[in-house]
């Protein structure tokens, strides 16, 4: 293979990594979404679990060392640069277009979200290789977990930065999860209103505060997930899709508010939701409805747009593996 054309392989390789890093930062701005979705979806999610887990002592060693290279290398440093800053591009550049849309289109977005964690759940159960009997029951027991977990209600928390470094600690760790939304966790934390106005208005001492929590949430976590996909695969795997599932509680389009809050900004916001049936969101508030329309139809078709997002990814994902 010439240069050239190694050159331009290199270049392809990492602008689609940017690209799958663009795409989780986009889920992972949605609570009940997560970007840990896109990654397995995309094929990277091993090889994101063994770049973060290699920034160990060795690497330190190596970088203290003056052994840039080696350190660069030990840590797929290429990859991690460039899923990183699709990431970072996603969040800062769709937070103000993703708040947008939540406020004005909610029930078409929620509906493709709906569509493609659905279909998301599919593809993951089909990755596991040997069905035993603990693989049935992690997956109802986790799904239970996560449809409770999304039923609960945002807690009132305080604004103060040792909070913050908590909440980007325990964020992340479901952010690299398929099926778990650290985004939802924001909510039940009561952050995620703060952190996207932080995003917004550019914060920058209350945003380096919540990666550092990040960074020190991923490191440690991303070992024990590691060690159970290499130990338990299948089981991690029914787990995960479980997770999955379960979340489908959180991303139901049709929702009607029990109870609202005032956030900082002084707007606003659902604090307690039920998921009702979208005939029954159509009706007038006095028979326990919305009185607003539900969009039924065009919902169906965001939901197979979701749904055919995810086939669409998979397809390609096979067709990569077989042509290797």
């Amino acid at each position: 293979m010439s240069d050239e054309k190694k050159k331009n392989n290199f270049f392809t390789e990492y602008l689609m990594i940017f690209l799958r890093g663009s795409a989780m930062g986009a889920a992972d701005i949605i609570p009940g979404v997560s970007g840990g979705t896109i990654a397995f979806l995309t094929g990277i999610y091993p090889r994101l679990i063994n770049a973060i887990t290699s920034v160990d002592l060795t690497a330190v060693k190596l970088f203290f060392t003056g052994k840039f290279k080696d350190f660069w290398k030990h840590i797929d440093g290429t990859f991690l640069l460039s899923l990183v800053g699709g990431i970072v591009l996603s969040l800062l550049s769709l937070a103000r277009l993703m708040d947008h849309l939540l406020k004005m289109y909610p029930i078409l977005v929620w509906s493709f979200f709906f569509g493609l964690i659905l279909a998301s759940t599919a593809v993951v159960l089909r990755k596991i290789t040997k069905w035993s009997w603990s693989v049935p029951v992690l997956f109802i027991l986790t799904a239970a977990g996560a449809f409770f977990l999304t039923g609960l209600t945002p807690a009132e928390t305080p604004n103060a930065l040792w909070f913050i470094f908590i909440a980007g600690a325990i964020a992340i760790c479901a952010m690299i999860l398929p099926g778990i939304s650290g985004s939802f966790l924001l909510v039940l934390l009561g952050k995620y209103v703060f952190m996207i106005g932080a995003l917004k208005e550019m914060r920058i001492p209350v945003i380096l505060v919540f990666i550092a929590g990040c960074l020190i949430g991923i490191l440690g976590f991303s070992r024990a997930l590691k060690f159970f996909l290499s130990k338990f695969w299948n089981q991690s795997i029914g787990a995960l899709a479980g997770f999955m599932l379960g979340s489908l509680n959180k991303v139901w389009p049709w929702k009607i508010t029990l109870k609202t809050m005032i956030d900082r900004h002084g707007d606003l916001q659902p604090m307690i939701q039920k998921n009702v049936w979208p005939w029954v969101f159509s009706r007038p508030a006095a028979q326990g409805g919305c009185g607003m329309p539900s969009l039924t139809a065009t919902a169906l078709i965001c939901f197979l747009a979701g749904a055919a997002v995810v086939t669409a990814l998979e397809l390609l994902a096979r067709k990569k593996k077989t042509s290797e």
